[in-house]
């Protein structure tokens, strides 16, 4: 979450009119994230987040986050509610912008992940991929292999500016993805996006799991693969086996991975430490004017990439093979 988009209170209290929401108390922008502006919201009737939707997010694709919310709301998943306005409608217009507003979620981002912490995000996870078998909503993984394509032919050429060598990694990988990224894995809608400050805990119960504007249809292992680096990687850039061990085995509690699923692990890590990277290098050589958040360190990500170029197999996250 971030705010590129300023509003004032008068222009959300008009537009809260067409709400059953009651009046506004307060509203206060929340800077983390990237994608969108976001605001806490107050009202007479209780909290909420308001979010206006930015140029990144295609306005087509809205409809399937915001049924994708209600239905896995609907199976005790717990993310944030879309609230209809009075006419019965999720999203409007504010500013100009694709606006809505959902339901606020207790709880709070863990500011130190722990292996009991893990577990539950595992067992989460699975969760979510069983429920939304029966979604009907469908949307293409803009930032799969293809679109990684894209991101090393607009990057490349600025690539050693953040590092010295960075093109040739990033040529070298994606050529070797794409000659070997699996086609016949168990698939569904995945949330794609599952980093800590997207998962709300009280205590170590998980509590809350938010922004769900990156999720598509993929690989249900890739979304595993993409919290494997999200979550189990310390500030010095080691590895923690221990983490990654409770969280895959939380998953296999609700979800067992087949042997296919396991044996690709590796590679869907490598894949999505190139996706991260790339995004991250992508906004870091060419940032938003006037965006209220820093891009992050595409680095971080160059060495998990190395990580997983080095596994021999899914031993290395603490699965038997």
């Amino acid at each position: 979450m971030a705010v590129y988009t300023k509003v004032s209170e008068t222009e959300v209290a008009d537009f809260l009119k067409s709400y059953p929401l009651g009046t506004l108390s307060e509203l206060t922008g929340i800077r983390q994230g990237v994608e969108n502006s976001n605001y806490r919201l107050k009202t007479s009737e209780g909290r909420y987040i308001l979010t206006l939707y930015e140029k990144r997010v295609k306005e087509e694709d809205l409809p399937f986050f915001l049924n994708l919310m209600e239905h896995l709301a609907a199976r005790a998943i717990p993310c944030p509610v879309p609230m209809k306005a009075k006419d019965g409608k999720a999203l409007k217009q504010l500013h100009d912008h694709p606006t809505a507003i959902v339901s606020f979620l207790e709880g709070e981002a863990t500011p130190r992940i722990t292996r009991d912490e893990c577990i539950e995000l595992g067992r989460a996870l699975a969760s979510m991929h069983k429920a939304v078998q029966d979604f009907d909503g469908y949307r293409v993984n803009a930032l799969s292999l293809d679109g990684w394509v894209e991101l090393v032919k607009k990057t490349s050429a600025r690539a050693d500016e953040v590092f010295a060598g960075l093109r040739a990694v990033l040529e070298q990988e994606i050529k070797s993805l794409k000659a070997s990224w699996p086609s016949d894995l168990p698939q569904g809608v995945i949330h794609a996006d599952l980093f800590p400050d997207n998962v709300f805990f009280k205590g170590s119960s998980l509590c809350g799991i938010i922004d769900f504007y990156f999720a598509c249809n993929d690989f249900l292992s890739y979304d595993l693969a993409i919290c494997l680096n999200a979550w189990c990687f310390e500030h010095n850039a080691a590895f923690n086996i221990t983490k990654a061990q409770a969280m895959t085995a939380g998953y296999q509690e609700v979800r067992p991975l087949s042997q296919k699923e396991k044996s690709a692990l590796p590679l869907l890590a490598r894949g999505s430490a190139l996706r991260f990277l790339l995004t991250r290098l992508h906004d870091w050589l060419y940032p938003v004017p006037g965006a209220l958040v820093k891009p992050k360190d595409p680095l971080d990500y160059l060495t998990r990439l190395q990580f997983h170029q080095r596994v021999k197999d899914v031993s290395a996250y603490g699965i038997t093979p």
